[in-house]
């Protein structure tokens, strides 16, 4: 029987925006997801790194007050183990017993949080070689790190934080079918707090598909209100990913925290946080 070609899996991280005093759980989970599942790829979106102390938004606001460079740099690094941790302990088991290491593609595409460094560097020139995208520790864990809006293709789907209007530099607006018509071939990108999926096909066969998803974190936001924290939270694994296409499958927070932790989300959120 011929051989069939093996189609690569993605793993998409949406914006996990870690700072001091957020909970980490789901980094936990989604490094056990990384090692149970070992998809070929995996792309961070982005805006790992919160940075509070640099939001221009609340300068001179009582909410202000306290925040720290340091501490952003220190919380940020230290949720950056915890979601590496199972994949490097597992490689160390491996190595132990000498067997075959698990070593998927790891691509890291720099936010506009993380971007707020590089903006207080060029607004502040007194700043430069005193703080910088190398304080985060992204590389350390061997990601290879992309430049902020810098798009990165695997497989035929172009990954960005964002996709701006190059008239303006703003975020295209509108529906992941509206962004999937206007940019012309399939896309995923984080930066907002949703999810929104599109697929498309073309007269001549070819399948484009448009993935938005902002969000992976187990906080609210301060200033998106009630309502506005109302959105979906979790990873995308995307199978047999070839030339553009895929098949989505969208795994919730709920789904990993009973998961590795037995229990439902509202449960241990109310028993742990």
């Amino acid at each position: 029987m011929e051989a069939v070609d093996e189609l690569r899996t993605h793993l998409v991280i949406p914006d996990t925006q870690a700072k001091a005093g957020v909970p980490t759980a789901h980094l936990e989970w989604c490094g056990a997801y990384i090692v149970d599942r070992q998809p070929d790829c995996i792309i961070h979106l982005g805006d790992h790194f919160d940075g509070p102390s640099l939001s221009s938004y609340d300068v001179g606001k009582k909410v202000f007050e306290g925040r720290r460079y340091l501490s952003d740099v220190e919380a940020a690094n230290k949720a950056f183990d915890i979601l590496c941790q199972p994949l490097e302990e597992h490689n160390r088991q491996q190595a132990l017993v000498k067997h075959k290491k698990y070593k998927p593609e790891l691509h890291l595409l720099i936010g506009n949080h993380e971007d707020r460094i590089t903006r207080a560097v060029n607004d502040d020139a007194k700043l430069e070689g005193t703080i910088g995208l190398h304080d985060l520790n992204y590389e350390a864990h061997g990601w290879t790190v992309h430049d902020f809006l810098k798009p990165v293709q695997l497989d035929g789907v172009w990954y960005a934080h964002y996709w701006a209007n190059p008239m303006s530099g703003r975020p295209f607006a509108g529906t992941a079918a509206t962004r999937l018509k206007t940019l012309g071939h399939s896309f995923t990108m984080g930066h907002q707090q949703t999810l929104d999926y599109a697929t498309r096909f073309l007269s001549n066969g070819v399948q484009q598909c448009g993935l938005v998803a902002g969000a992976f974190y187990l906080h609210d936001e301060d200033y998106k209100s009630y309502q506005g924290n109302a959105h979906w939270r979790g990873l995308i694994v995307c199978h047999q990913v070839s030339e553009g296409a895929y098949d989505p499958m969208f795994v919730g927070m709920d789904y990993l925290c009973r998961r590795y932790e037995g229990m439902s989300l509202e449960k241990f959120m109310r028993k742990v946080y």
